[in-house]
């Protein structure tokens, strides 16, 4: 099962955007953990913290222990990070928290089995990648760290869809029908065309070449006298 990460974060006492500002000045980035029929709580967290999950990827599809300063910890997910337009740098970021028993709509990274030995890759195809993660509702405590798709008989032409899914961990996909994930590209093969040369221009007339001038004959020796 998926591993859940534990942030730091403090409480923070104002809502708004003067407020936001005032928490940017000091350093940090402001937030909020809302959900589950309860109110929201207003958080503030270390801009590098924020980064390093960034940095890692697949942010999404994590779970978050959100330990508040002096407060309780919430499971939550990373649901929205708002970027400066000019510096990149975090300026706010929303966490989902997590009901006990509900589901929550999770991206769920997809790893491939034996790539090197199956059979349609051996033959010179390509393995093409359609959804490198897939989007699943799930439980909070079932949600997998990754799905598994087998390529050891996949040929060329294949398509690799959601039913070839090794286990799907109860989870059930937000796309109801049986999608493609991956298919297995034949070779592409390019096509050598040979140069073309051009023809000689004819000579005018009737298309026949006209005949070569003949050489000057050589002078005659001068008499002697």
């Amino acid at each position: 099962m998926i591993q859940t990460i534990r942030i730091e974060a403090a409480t923070r006492e104002n809502a708004g955007k003067g407020a936001a500002r005032a928490t940017r000045r000091q350093g940090f980035v402001p937030g909020v953990v809302y959900g589950a029929k309860r109110e929201a709580q207003l958080i503030q967290l270390d801009p590098r913290v924020i980064m390093k999950e960034m940095h890692k990827g697949g942010w999404q599809s994590h779970i978050y222990e959100v330990a508040v300063e002096g407060g309780t910890t919430e499971q939550a997910l990373m649901k929205e990070v708002q970027f400066h337009p000019v510096t990149d740098r975090p300026v706010h970021i929303d966490f989902q928290r997590l009901a006990p028993g509900a589901r929550v709509k999770i991206r769920v990274p997809v790893h491939f089995l034996n790539e090197a030995t199956a059979p349609g890759i051996k033959a010179g195809g390509t393995l093409n990648v359609v959804r490198r993660e897939i989007e699943v509702m799930a439980e909070p405590e079932n949600v997998p760290a990754h799905f598994e798709i087998d390529l050891g008989a996949a040929n060329i032409g294949d398509s690799l869809r959601w039913s070839a899914v090794l286990d799907q961990f109860g989870t059930k996909a937000v796309i109801t029908r049986d999608f493609v994930v991956a298919t297995i590209a034949a070779p592409v093969v390019e096509e050598v065309v040979a140069p073309v040369v051009a023809a000689a221009p004819a000579a005018k007339g009737k298309g026949k070449a006209a005949p070569a001038k003949a050489a000057p004959a050589a002078a005659a020796p001068a008499k002697k006298k």
